[in-house]
């Protein structure tokens, strides 16, 4: 992976898995058109590099995230102007390509907003048990525009999501757990330790057979279910022939653990 250099952002790798962090905790990691931007970017150099198999994004500080910053990102917004480069991918994946590798949350303190809808658009979602979140745009009337409207419904069914979203009020992470934004609690402070030991499990399986999982699912989920049908044995065919099922196979025999290369 190419080395930038962050201003928002602490970026680091761990073996295979790339750790993210928000990094402008005296702004509550608020998000300004720089943090979106190199998020963004963060993300697309995350999805290129074919020796990165899973990330974690994380708040530095006492939150993950109070949202946007609204003053700082409104003029843009106003005059339609893009947030995110050309090599970047959009953080909350709602237009353009999307990350083809998982991608763990690791969410402490507030999560608002954007936050929530950061957490939506990831694959995993650890948070701590402290952690709070609340869907509040509509009490500074906008709208959830990064995608909780087409993914929350889905994900924690419709009335669960339309309790947080049109009320703007907050909850907690016991009940983020019962509707499923949340898929594991741990203890205050073991949440990016907990995010980074299922991303380098993750990172541990056949990269193009996760990747093929994300994509079938994604399918399913964008289209229908008859088109991820359609996928399913030319996928299996390939994934057949590629030398990471022969690395797999030659494990299962002979009983030892798998060094799957990504092709």
């Amino acid at each position: 992976m190419t080395e930038f250099e962050y201003t928002t952002l602490n970026v680091r790798r761990e073996g295979a898995v790339l750790v993210i962090g928000l990094n402008r905790p005296n702004k509550r990691n608020a998000f300004d058109p720089t943090m979106l931007n190199e998020l963004a970017a963060a993300y697309g150099a995350f999805d290129r590099d074919e020796s990165l198999r899973a990330a974690v994004l994380y708040g530095e500080g006492k939150q993950f995230t109070s949202g946007l910053d609204l003053l700082a990102v409104a003029p843009a917004l106003q005059q339609g102007t893009s947030l995110v480069s050309d090599s970047g991918i959009n953080p909350w994946q709602v237009e353009g390509t999307r990350l083809s590798k998982p991608l763990v949350a690791a969410i402490n303190g507030s999560c608002l907003t954007l936050g929530i809808e950061l957490a939506l658009a990831a694959d995993i979602v650890v948070a701590e048990e402290s952690a709070s979140f609340a869907q509040l745009e509509v009490s500074r009337a906008i709208f959830p525009f990064g995608g909780a409207t087409l993914r929350f419904p889905k994900a924690v069914g419709w009335g669960n999501a339309m309790r947080w979203m049109l009320t703007a009020e907050p909850f907690d992470a016991s009940e983020a757990l019962r509707i499923g934004l949340v898929q594991e609690i741990v203890p205050d402070g073991t949440h990016v330790e907990r995010a980074i030991q299922i991303a380098q499990l993750i990172a541990r399986q056949a990269p193009l057979g996760i990747q093929a999982t994300l994509a079938n699912a994604r399918l399913a989920e964008r289209e229908s279910e008859a088109a991820a049908e359609a996928e399913l044995i030319p996928t299996v065919q390939k994934l057949l022939a590629s030398d990471d099922a022969r690395i797999g196979l030659e494990a299962f025999i002979n009983r030892t653990s798998a060094d799957f290369v990504g092709h």
